[in-house]
């Protein structure tokens, strides 16, 4: 079922006369409305504003993001929840976190400050999964189905492309392999887009609003998607970190898999966006076709290549 259009407005949030700045930020896929404001003593704020109906889910990931606050990294921290529009919208009021997108400045960095970035981003993401999961958010842990049901979504696609016969076997006879360690809370949309470059050189995590419960290693898929286009030294370094430098096989042969699915189904995912979108999914899927050479391998080329960075 598609969600319900925002037409909530953000005068309706309690502390909106005490704001003197409000920008509506378009940028990102959520379908929540945002803003970046400023109050009178100058404390910028991210505002998140979505439908009434969402409440349960939208309280859900404020408490996520309460306990990744924890977290000794810079990211949104909690500051509001509730309900706003005599109860028909639900807000969230968060810190700002200062800086430039990360994938708008990581390439121009120096390459040995990139993978100290990345390796900082690996260290985080491990941090977040070992955050104590409740015993009310462990639900379904098995993915397995709903992959193989984006698989069957891309083989009814106008937009397959050529020689993908191979790709899809690869998946279908590998699933099994998803899922190898119990499940742990997930970022859920954890690459340079949505990180921040503060002033000071460090890190800040962002846009935790796909979060959820489920593989560690699945977490990994985008660094292929989106990392990997903008910088090789902060991909490595993710993995690198995260790991401590020495990546077992299992999460090779698991990412392979995650990577070859997301390298398909992100073509379907991506239609209703629009041909441009399709296009540069359609560029991402030939990009992973060559790293994993069709996928006769676990380990990507870009991460075997290049210099070390330590």
């Amino acid at each position: 079922m598609a969600k319900p259009l925002l037409i909530y407005p953000v005068e309706g949030i309690p502390h909106y006369s005490t704001w003197q700045v409000i920008k509506q930020i378009n940028e990102g896929w959520s379908m929540d409305k945002k803003y970046y404001v400023e109050d009178k003593e100058k404390n910028k704020f991210l505002i998140r504003i979505a439908d009434g109906s969402l409440y349960e889910e939208k309280q859900k990931e404020y408490q996520f993001l309460q306990k990744a606050n924890k977290i000794d990294a810079v990211m949104s921290q909690a500051v509001e929840f509730g309900t706003c529009n005599e109860e028909q919208s639900v807000y969230m009021i968060l810190t700002w976190v200062e800086g430039e997108p990360l994938n708008e400045c990581l390439d121009q960095l120096p390459i040995e400050e990139q993978y100290a970035l990345g390796l900082e981003a690996g260290r985080i993401l491990k941090a977040i999964h070992q955050i104590k999961v409740a015993k009310e958010d462990r639900h379904l842990q098995d993915r397995k189905q709903r992959k193989l049901g984006g698989i069957e979504k891309y083989k009814l696609s106008s937009n397959r492309i050529p020689n993908d016969e191979g790709i899809i076997t690869y998946v279908e006879e590998n699933i099994h392999l998803l899922n190898p360690y119990p499940a742990v809370y997930l970022h859920g949309d954890f690459h340079p887009g949505n990180m921040i470059l503060t002033p000071d050189g460090k890190l800040g995590i962002i846009d935790f609003n796909r979060w959820k419960y489920g593989d560690q290693y699945e977490e990994f898929y985008k660094i292929q998607s989106f990392a990997k286009e903008i910088s090789i030294p902060f991909s490595k370094g993710q993995i690198d970190g995260y790991f401590d430098y020495e990546p077992p096989e299992i999460f090779w042969r698991v990412l392979s898999v995650y990577v070859a699915h997301a390298a398909l189904y992100s073509i379907v995912w991506a239609e209703k966006f629009g041909d441009e979108e399709v296009e540069g999914m359609k560029r991402r899927c030939y990009e992973a076709i060559e790293d994993y050479e069709y996928f006769a391998k676990i380990v990507p080329k870009w991460y075997k290549t290049g210099n070390n960075f330590k």
